[in-house]
């Protein structure tokens, strides 16, 4: 079979397993090799090269390699680290586990709910080291991860014999007639994605307790060979658990719960619930401000996670209290576009601090706390210049100003405000559903699917460039924002149990229409995968308010 790689012709034969030539090029890539790509296709390394098609004489397609420190190639690391620890965990606790579930990404990690039967009391060190010791023999006995395709039906019934009751009653819902499951020595599962040919690509891993269960410790995408030993995030930890505590009460932990209800017409109360939970929330962050008197809110989070929509929100309910409050967005402070900051590539770096002018927003702010008029800049986005308003702005006595933007958190963006007179709130979209027990919705996913929708209907912006745009994002995100979100005095998690069954009829559409020569086509291949699990919910439902207008349309807020 012939392919091109690194732009020169290689030949290799039919059966080879595309681990054997990884192993051959390890030293052209930073970190280690963990998938193939072929052309737009992602391969798992134990697959092998098929004979040359005799109906199909295409022209020689490229063929590269995925590392742990690519995207893909850190959620195939975390899934083959997910399956032996569960299989570790069986094999250490057995019967005396009553409930073990993946929940959410935390941190460097990955954070399990574990739960010992009644009479077992919680994990202990010497049994979370024995744990840790059966994974290491894993990985040094190369047990491979061995993928089967069998019917549904038959997986729905394995499924079932292994009291894995989230994936019976997911593959429900399930289209296909076939799956693909995971077999690990004696232990199956299905996982959403890729897996490395076996435990020998998975050497660095920690353990650690934490409340309510175990944190799975594994390499950032920066530093794919070590473990940084960064702390864990408690206050988003909290966040986390609230929700999926909230999640648990009304009974939607999983797509399957949410498929549930939607096809026993229960999709409307799900979305008031939701709705009303978050109201809540937000009500009680004003009733703080409130009793704490601070003057000037400072909201920041990353991208899609409905920032504009909650400081609304966050004003009208500061009214409900008896407080005045006047929204305003950092976006308004950008630079003139010639004088934004460029970054490595020689691109306009719009996520750094320097592409705010930061001496007129603390200009601003102080004036206006003082009790002066100013004219606040207005943005023109088309033409990449500052303007003015038209008018002069001043505040009265009492009143709050709410202020959001990327670099809310940080001190540096409103350095001339007495820290006492500042409340901060971190707000992101950390949802508490899971595809099932073992299978995590991330966060980057439903705020991208968020911001390809919002980006077509406000941008015109097609799914390509929304994807493109995507990992520099994220790159902006962990330098400019999520290091300071545990400086905040709140957390806020913008999520909802309902969106992506709203989003998915908004989505589909648009990655539907990316080419499949186009390199962003890997990535809206997995997101409508990663859609088909949900039953689509109208959005008729959705109140006008609702943090999820800001993507759909439709909001009773100025957010575009």
């Amino acid at each position: 079979m012939k392919y091109i790689y690194k732009g020169s012709p290689v030949e290799l034969e039919p059966g080879t397993v595309y681990a054997d030539f990884a192993e051959k090029v390890a030293a052209d890539y930073p970190a280690p090799v963990i998938l193939a790509k072929v052309g737009q296709r992602l391969i798992e390394l134990n697959k092998t090269v098929p004979e040359e098609s005799v109906f199909l004489k295409e022209e020689p397609q490229e063929i590269s390699f995925i590392t742990t420190a690519d995207r893909d190639g850190k959620k195939t690391y975390e899934r083959g680290a997910t399956m032996m620890f569960l299989r570790a965990a069986a094999r250490v606790l057995g019967k005396r586990i009553s409930y073990l579930k993946l929940e959410y990404a935390l941190g460097d990690g990955l954070f399990f709910t574990l739960r010992l039967a009644p009479g077992n009391g919680e994990i202990d060190d010497a049994s979370l080291e024995e744990i840790k010791s059966v994974m290491r023999r894993y990985a040094e006995k190369k047990e491979p991860f061995e993928k089967f395709k069998i019917r549904t039906d038959e997986a729905k019934a394995i499924f079932a014999r292994h009291g894995m009751t989230d994936k019976e009653r997911l593959f429900h819902y399930r289209r296909t007639s076939t799956t693909n499951i995971y077999k690990f020595g004696n232990y199956f599962d299905y996982y959403y994605g890729y897996m490395p040919p076996d435990a020998s690509y998975v050497k660095v891993f920690d353990l650690k307790k934490l409340p309510g269960g175990v944190q799975l410790e594994l390499p950032h995408r920066s530093s794919p060979g070590v473990l940084r030993g960064v702390p864990v995030p408690l206050k988003l930890f909290a966040t986390m658990k609230d929700t999926e505590l909230w999640g648990e009460n009304i009974g939607i932990s999983t797509v399957a719960d949410l498929n549930d209800a939607i096809t026993e017409g229960r999709g409307r109360d799900i979305i008031l619930a939701s709705e009303a939970y978050q109201e809540h929330r937000i009500g009680e962050i004003a009733r703080r401000i409130k009793e704490e008197n601070r003057r000037i809110v400072m909201i920041a989070g990353p991208s899609s996670s409905g920032k504009t929509s909650f400081s609304h929100r966050l004003a009208v309910q500061l009214g409900n209290v008896g407080i005045k409050a006047r929204p305003i967005a950092l976006d308004n402070y950008y630079v003139a576009r010639e004088k934004t900051p460029l970054d490595e590539n020689g691109e306009y770096d719009f996520e750094c601090l320097e592409a705010l002018d930061v001496e007129l927003f603390n200009r601003n702010m102080t004036d206006l706390l003082a009790g002066k008029a100013v004219t606040l800049p207005v943005f023109d986005f088309k033409a990449g210049a500052p303007g003015f308003a038209d008018a002069s702005t001043s505040i009265s006595e009492g009143e709050v100003l709410v202020i959001e933007g990327i670099h809310g958190l940080n001190d540096r963006m409103s350095y001339a405000i007495d820290p006492k007179d500042k409340f901060k709130i971190y707000i992101s979209a950390v949802t508490s559903l899971n595809i099932d027990e073992h299978n995590r919705i991330p966060t980057t996913d439903n705020r991208e699917i968020r911001r390809m929708v919002r980006d077509a209907r406000t941008r015109g912006f097609c799914a390509v460039e929304t994807i493109s745009r995507w990992q520099s994002v994220r790159h902006g995100e962990e330098k400019h924002i999520f290091p300071f979100q545990e400086d905040a005095d709140v957390m806020f998690n913008s999520a909802s149990l309902y969106e992506l069954a709203v989003l998915k009829t908004f989505a589909e559409p648009l990655l539907f229409s990316v080419p499949e020569d186009s390199p962003e086509y890997v990535e809206a291949k997995r997101l409508l995968k990663f859609l088909e699990y949900f039953l689509g919910l109208s959005c008729e439902d959705v109140p006008r308010n609702s943090l999820i207008r800001e993507f759909i349309g439709g909001s009773i807020f100025p957010v575009g």
